[in-house]
């Protein structure tokens, strides 16, 4: 289990480490000008800002012609083929701008770090940073925020009303669910909210990685741009120097020992997540990011937006 505070440096934190304020996530307006979601994937200003690699259309109607031979049949028109009694297809432009949906994990494990910020406020400066940034691009911006009793999507919408609503999602309470949310049911509920061709960013540590969780990713990567972001504490990856160490919640106490097995697990299991979530990804072509709680959020996301 996790918690929320390395005992070391408890006295050294503040709110801001803790926590993320709505001023904090709307004062990362600035610095998100200057990055760059459609990297690599540019087009044309006038017909779309993205090429069409969508796993679906991603378009809108534009007009219905006649059916000509070679047309696919999924496009065919009805309602015009049963008016006229002649076979039409719908035609379809690409839409000016994507649908950007953000997901982020605020789960319990996500309030946690041994330096830098908790995971849970990295995942929302990240979160705020990317969906500035949509804005900034004219994209639509709406997104996912769970918990472990709790998740809330938000449809996405153009505007800085859009970008406002989110953030204010992201640093207020989520109305409990009758059901625990687990990864999987999150990844469930994501497939169903969104939208075909849209890109989506999902920001977790991703702790709940299983088979069912992995097949609903799949699905949902087979319409949509997906783009996985881990976000970690360095004690997660590498064990500490050998030693007992008390972590608290301020409720709870457990103190580890560097040399104990269980410590060693804990740090293979996390290097099996990585490597699952990276193996995926080779597989899949997705995008797969990773950020550290001592990493400058800013300048991460310019490094790996523009590394992609």
């Amino acid at each position: 289990m996790l918690f929320s505070k390395w005992a070391g440096d408890a006295r050294q934190s503040s709110d801001e480490l803790v926590s993320v304020s709505l001023k904090t996530l709307i004062d990362l307006a600035k610095p998100a000008a200057g990055l760059n979601l459609k990297h690599a994937s540019i087009r044309s200003a006038q017909s779309g800002g993205y090429v069409s690699r969508f796993k679906g259309r991603g378009m809108e109607f534009d007009e219905a012609r006649l059916y000509q031979p070679g047309d696919d049949i999924r496009s065919i028109d009805w309602r015009v083929t049963a008016r006229t009694g002649k076979p039409h297809t719908k035609l379809f432009r690409e839409e000016r701008e994507r649908p950007i949906f953000i997901s982020v994990d605020n789960r319990a494990a996500m309030h946690f770090a041994t330096r830098g910020v908790f995971k849970s406020v990295l995942a929302a400066k990240l979160a705020g940073l990317l969906a500035w940034t949509a804005q900034h691009h004219g994209d639509r911006i709406g997104g996912q925020i769970f918990s472990d009793t709790a998740c809330r999507e938000l449809k996405p919408q153009n505007g800085k009303h859009a970008v406002l609503r989110f953030l204010n999602a992201l640093v207020q309470p989520v109305d409990q669910s009758a059901d625990a949310i687990t990864l999987e049911r999150a990844l469930v509920r994501l497939t169903q909210h969104a939208r075909p061709g849209s890109r989506v960013y999902i920001i977790s540590d991703f702790r709940g990685m299983n088979d069912k969780a992995e097949t609903h990713l799949l699905k949902l990567s087979q319409h949509c741009d997906v783009v996985l972001v881990m976000v970690y504490d360095p004690l997660e990856s590498a064990l500490p120097a050998k030693g007992r160490y008390r972590f608290t919640d301020d409720s709870r106490d457990v103190v580890v020992d560097a040399d104990s097995g269980a410590a060693v697990q804990y740090q293979q299991r996390f290097a099996l997540r990585q490597q699952r979530l990276n193996q995926l990804a080779q597989s899949r072509s997705l995008a797969f990011m990773q950020c550290s709680t001592g990493d400058d959020p800013v300048q991460r996301l310019r490094y790996l937006l523009g590394h992609r």
